[in-house]
């Protein structure tokens, strides 16, 4: 399994035809503070600088979509100190992004349950949706409160709703229709996705959206992962044989 916790030679990346789609969890923050005797705060704003350079270096290469896991529905049980300075760190990367998204173009969308959040952090997270309308680069998608089955769950009750206000037929339901009440309507499925820290699992992360996406996982930790491990990442990729369950005939 070519894929596997394997540290892949620096290959050369046909940036001509890239994946549409990265999806990365952003795993190993807590272990990567923890092997240098810091607070599991440190680790988690080390990491945000980490989701800062990746986020720029796709935007440079034409990437069209990322999509990072930055904060799940489970994760409201970690210590509430660290589930603050998650905010913290979320609340000045916002306002920072607020004021050079016009340099930088680059649009922002979240899939989550934003409710829990406080209202300040809501409402900068409607202002960076409401000004990435108008631009065109690589589109962002930050998964905050974020669960898969949560999200399937949504996306079903709604259907539901939908159904029996006689708004949808369950006659004529199909993958691509229920697709539009998930929180990624709209957006292509993952091609790629990486899992950084070395644990070999979703994580309740895109279930619906993951299903032949292609996996890449590296035991190098989150605040570690550089445009390099990227590379890798995409070259690995680009050497796959993607059949989505058929055969190639040789």
């Amino acid at each position: 399994m070519a894929w596997f916790r394997k540290k892949e030679p620096l290959a050369e990346v046909d940036f001509d035809h890239l994946p549409r789609h990265v999806a990365i969890i952003m795993d190993g923050n807590g272990r990567w503070a923890k092997k240098r005797g810091l607070p599991r705060t440190a680790g988690h704003a080390a990491g945000a600088e980490t989701f800062r350079s990746i986020a720029t270096y796709c935007k440079e290469i034409g990437l069209e979509y990322l999509t990072v896991y930055a904060f799940s529905t489970e994760n409201w049980k970690r210590p509430p100190e660290e589930v603050n300075a998650i905010m913290g760190l979320l609340k000045r990367y916002l306002l920072e992004a607020i004021e050079q998204m016009e340099r930088d173009r680059v649009k922002m969308c979240f899939f989550g349950d934003l409710s829990p959040l406080t209202a300040e952090l809501r409402a900068l997270c409607e202002q960076t949706k409401e000004i990435s309308r108008h631009y065109d680069g690589v589109q962002v998608n930050i998964c905050l409160n974020y669960g898969g089955r949560d999200e399937i769950l949504r996306a079903a009750q709604t259907y539901a709703m939908d159904c029996q206000e006689g708004r949808a037929d369950p006659n004529h339901l199909t993958e691509e229709n229920f697709s539009r009440y998930l929180y990624s309507n709209g957006v292509p499925d993952p091609d790629l996705v990486i899992r950084p820290g070395g644990e070999v699992r979703l994580s309740n992360f895109l279930l619906w959206q993951s299903a032949y996406a292609e996996f890449y996982v590296t035991d190098v930790l989150w605040p570690d992962f550089s445009k390099e491990e990227l590379r890798r990442a995409l070259a690995s990729y680009q050497h796959r044989n993607r059949r989505y369950g058929g055969v190639t005939l040789s």
